[in-house]
């Protein structure tokens, strides 16, 4: 029997300020302000309008890596001074929680101990009540990562499968709202024998039980807690964790907490007194860490070490200073040259495995920040305000530079600005275009006219999902003379319906699935790994040097069959089919130097160290583009 250990990864963001107000210099002298950052009256949650701004920052703060920020807040004279104070308290947290979610700690950890040869399992838990992320707005949630057996998950599980070598899975990831789901279900078919059902120990025990199903047949299991402590709607997921820490062996459990150390910049000072209220917390609700992995700017200091572990009762060994590395790729090396694996790994009772192999890691930061050359890629889409949208896809294009040893700059483009009298204009210096999936009809004229300029112009050309639909559309307007020809999802009563609704597949049990129209909008999407037949001596097939393939789906419609003559006799070749040969999957033209379209999403299964064949082929025959 293999055994698995657990290590219990908790964010907080606790930090104490009277006033929100964000400022930052692009450059000296000139100050920026962020007003759009939006909260209902008397309430301390961010709307969704705040996100493109908050990205805006969180984006400078990724190019600029010595900038300093400083955050406060404010609310109107209504209400008590007192009411005020804590409101104004709770908004600065709100942003800084925005801020500092976007780590990769777990996915760090997973990869250190990845390297020592251990079978690594990655667990995300989110407290909020949706039953999963797929009919949430990308605005408010950013990207929803697809795995393979068809599950819509968090983002988080993106960047687990990028930096560890395993596979997720529905059981990788869960929500609130799923847990409270089949508690009721089970309460509705009499399970319970008509007792009282309660938070504790039916909710406790169900997300236990979620938690060691995730975790079976792995040697380690990382589970995130998504929000911070503290907040209300994490309780269960605290208290849960707490249980299994009591019910299995010390040697079996280990609890990294999460913690950011902000910079006061008037002061010249790090904070440490978050941390040390955060921990309290922690305690308060039963749980002590092992280790604390301190989120800041600069590194941490071994005077504000020590005074951290004195406070929060941990060896100061064990404060790990996670701090702004150059690429978010050094941070395993980073956590590594602190021993924070072997710190968990001796709690684990595990010290005694093989020292990590970490030549890949190595590899890739060297070439993340020594490339050779530099490449324009154009991403014509929906979301380019929200960059979590896009981010796998926007990993994907930096994984093919580091394989092709070159800076990839991404022009995120909104595609409802662009017309055909600009198109020209907007798309003049870049070395080619890439359109990624999305749904409903805002911009996609705009796509159109953007895959069209790259057909013309030879331009490479890479449509993924809606992107390959719009290559479809456009082909059969501008080739095949079909003027009006057009998906249903945006035009009902075209005439030339190139692009329909798919109601029937073959899922990755070989299962005929059915859907139509009115199904429910988490029940009619293709979704998830699918096979792929390749067309002998296509472009696709010299790429992925097979004939089958398996790659992620997430869509509701197809290219019509009824139209596949018309389009490979005007010249664009079907290259990859479902294996009934009844959907497109894969389109090339012929006599375009590079022009490819995908129903599926690479971006899913692209990674740092290896990239993806169809991504790492776009880049280098972009490179060759002169512009």
């Amino acid at each position: 029997m293999k055994l698995w250990v657990c290590i219990f990864l908790l964010k907080s963001t606790f930090i104490k300020v009277k006033k929100i107000f964000i400022s930052f210099n692009i450059k000296k002298g000139v100050s920026i302000v962020l007003r759009n950052i939006f909260f209902d009256t008397g309430k301390s949650i961010l709307r969704s309008e705040s996100n493109s701004e908050l990205d805006r920052l969180v984006k400078l703060m990724k190019d600029v890596p010595s900038l300093k920020i400083e955050i406060s807040g404010h609310t109107d004279n209504t209400g008590s001074a007192s009411l005020n104070n804590t409101l104004s308290q709770d908004r600065a947290q709100a942003v800084v929680t925005y801020l500092i979610g976007k780590g990769i700690a777990a996915a760090s950890l997973g990869a250190l101990f990845e390297a020592r040869g251990l079978k690594v399992s990655l667990n995300k838990l989110d407290p909020y009540i949706n039953v999963d992320p797929g009919t949430m707005s990308p605005f408010q949630h950013g990207e929803v990562f697809v795995t393979n057996d068809g599950t819509e998950t968090d983002l988080d599980l993106g960047h687990y499968e990028r930096f560890v070598r395993f596979q997720a899975t529905k059981k990788n990831n869960f929500t609130a709202g799923k847990v409270y789901e089949e508690v009721i279900k089970k309460e509705r078919r009499g399970n319970y024998l008509g007792g009282t059902v309660q938070v504790i120990p039916h909710i406790t025990d169900e997300i236990k039980r979620r938690i060691k199903a995730g975790a079976k047949g792995a040697d380690i299991a990382i589970v995130e807690i998504g929000g911070t402590v503290g907040d209300i709607e994490s309780q269960p997921f605290i208290e849960a964790i707490r249980q299994m820490m009591l019910e299995l062996p010390v040697s079996r459990t280990a609890l990294a907490h999460l913690t950011l150390v902000p910079y006061i910049k008037v002061s010249e000072e790090l904070k440490t007194k978050p941390t040390q209220h955060s921990v309290k917390e922690l305690r308060s609700l039963g749980l002590q860490p092992d280790c604390l992995i301190c989120r800041l700017e600069q590194e941490l200091p071994q005077d504000e070490k020590k005074k951290i572990a004195l406070f929060c009762s941990v060896d100061p060994k064990s404060v790990i200073s996670m701090h702004d590395a150059e690429t978010v790729y050094s941070i395993p090396l980073l956590l590594y040259a602190q021993g924070v694996d072997k710190i968990l790994l001796k709690k684990l009772n595990l010290s005694s495995v093989k020292p990590p192999k970490l030549n890949d890691w190595k590899r890739v930061v060297e070439a993340k920040l020594n490339p050779k050359k530099k490449v324009s890629i154009a991403v014509v889409g929906k979301y380019v305000d929200l960059k979590d949208s896009y981010k796998s896809l926007n990993e994907a294009l930096d994984h093919a530079g580091i394989v092709n040893l070159a800076k990839v700059e991404i022009d995120m483009i909104d595609a409802s600005k662009i017309t055909k009298s600009n198109v020209s204009k907007v798309l003049s210096q870049h070395q080619a275009v890439l359109i990624p999936g999305g749904f409903g009809s805002r911009g996609v004229e705009g796509m159109i006219y953007a895959c069209e300029y790259a057909r013309l112009n030879k331009l490479p050309y890479f449509g993924i999902c809606l992107g390959m639909q719009i290559a479809i559309i456009e082909f059969s307007r501008n080739v095949l003379g079909y003027k009006s020809a057009n998906s249903t999802e945006f035009n009902e009563k075209t005439k030339y319906p190139v692009i329909g609704l798919v109601t029937e597949w073959k899922d990755a049990t070989g299962k005929t699935e059915l859907r139509n129209k009115n199904s429910d909008l988490g029940g009619t999407m293709r979704l998830g790994g699918q096979e792929c037949s390749i067309k002998e001596n296509s472009l696709s097939q010299r790429l992925y040097k097979k004939n089958k393939i398996i790659e992620r789906h997430r869509h509701r419609y197809e290219v019509n069959p009824e139209f596949k003559d018309a389009l490979v006799k005007g010249g664009m070749d079907i290259v990859g089919t479902s294996l009934d040969g009844k959907l497109a999957e894969m389109i090339e033209i012929k006599k375009h130097p590079w022009f490819l379209g995908c129903q599926f999403h690479p971006e899913f299964t692209s990674n740092p160290r290896d990239g993806h064949p169809i991504f790492n082929d776009f880049i280098l025959k972009a490179i060759k583009i002169k512009r």
